[in-house]
């Protein structure tokens, strides 16, 4: 039994930190071979780790000590019972349906700050142009969102040529290098303490509260709701997914009541990121071909009651895949 919990830590640190350097190896040379005398002292470290790790759980609040000793165990137990000549194979629909689903759901509360920064953004930005009509080119940093809303709904509705015609493909791919760039710097603006990626997700919910009310105010909610909806359903769920990434990023980085080093704290976070970012983009493909080929056609081409439909039908999906996806091996943290 643990008596005085920073003592073992100094005690048993060393252990620990010799059994990580020892994994280090392991990992950035799969073909060095350990000799006997190596093998016998990586085994008892691994042992020793294990048992502190079971004195540990004891400890219900301290879950980061916790979580870094599990690591430790769980990546020592793989090395010991690896066989090198088959190593494993990377599975995708695995890794999508269970992986990526179970990372967002393991670090919850980050997501739902990011949610609340964005939410922040879009009633500053509705309000904003609420009370100050002249705010709008500020507001709204886009050329095609400056005319008045009424006017920009019946061009489009009248349009009878297809002005994507032939450059689809072009337009889609556009899309989604903006937009995941957007996401990558949204998550790799954690490393200003999370900052930037407070600041990045406020001005884009800032934009997306001032378009929603000028086409709202002006009578278009159903043009609005039908061209945002289709993508957006994906979209803006993605950029959010990208914020809660910076944000596990930026409490990395900020250690908060964390007894790890920074680098251990930045070890123990980057599989995560680096599954989150990757979900953010396959959303994203999905996200681009949508806008492309639906979000831009409207009334009379397709009916904005089966665009908003389906856009219902994709945030529906997506909430319940988050949510539920992979659930028997998903905890929350």
């Amino acid at each position: 039994m643990i008596i005085d919990l920073q003592r073992f830590i100094d005690q048993e640190g060393e252990v620990w930190r010799r059994l990580e350097a020892q994994l280090d190896r392991l990992e950035a040379e799969p073909g060095y071979q350990m000799s006997i005398e190596e093998l016998a002292g990586f085994h008892h470290l691994y042992q020793k780790t294990a048992a502190d790790l079971t004195q540990v759980e004891t400890f219900a609040a301290e879950w980061e000590l916790l979580r870094y000793l599990e690591g430790l165990v769980s990546r020592a137990y793989a090395e010991i019972h690896e066989t090198r000549d088959k190593p494993a194979r990377f599975a995708p629909f695995r890794w999508f349906f269970r992986t990526f689903p179970q990372t967002f759901r393991r670090h919850i509360r980050p997501f739902w700050f990011s949610l609340a920064v964005t939410i922040a953004g879009c009633i500053f930005g509705a309000a904003a142009l609420a009370f100050d009509s002249e705010s709008k080119s500020v507001l709204m940093p886009f050329g095609h969102l400056m005319g008045d809303p009424k006017e920009r709904v019946a061009r489009e509705e009248s349009a009878k040529n297809d002005r994507l015609a032939g450059h689809k493909g072009e337009f889609s791919a556009m899309l989604m290098t903006h937009n995941t760039r957007v996401s990558v710097t949204t998550m790799a603006l954690g490393m200003t303490w999370g900052i930037g990626t407070l600041i990045l997700l406020f001005f884009n919910g800032v934009i997306l509260g001032a378009v929603t009310l000028d086409y709202v105010r002006a009578g278009q909610t159903p043009f609005l709701v039908g061209w945002l909806l289709p993508h957006g359903s994906v979209e803006i769920p993605a950029i959010i997914l990208a914020g809660q990434a910076g944000f596990i990023l930026a409490g990395a980085l900020i250690g908060w009541r964390s007894r790890l080093s920074m680098r251990s704290r930045l070890r123990q976070i980057a599989p995560d990121l680096v599954t989150l970012i990757f979900g953010v983009g396959i959303l994203l493909i999905w996200a681009g071909f949508i806008e492309s080929f639906l979000s831009q056609y409207h009334q009379p081409v397709i009916p904005y009651w089966a665009k908003i439909a389906f856009g219902s039908l994709e945030l529906i999906t997506l909430t319940l895949f988050l949510a539920r996806s992979g659930r028997r091996g998903g905890a929350k943290t």
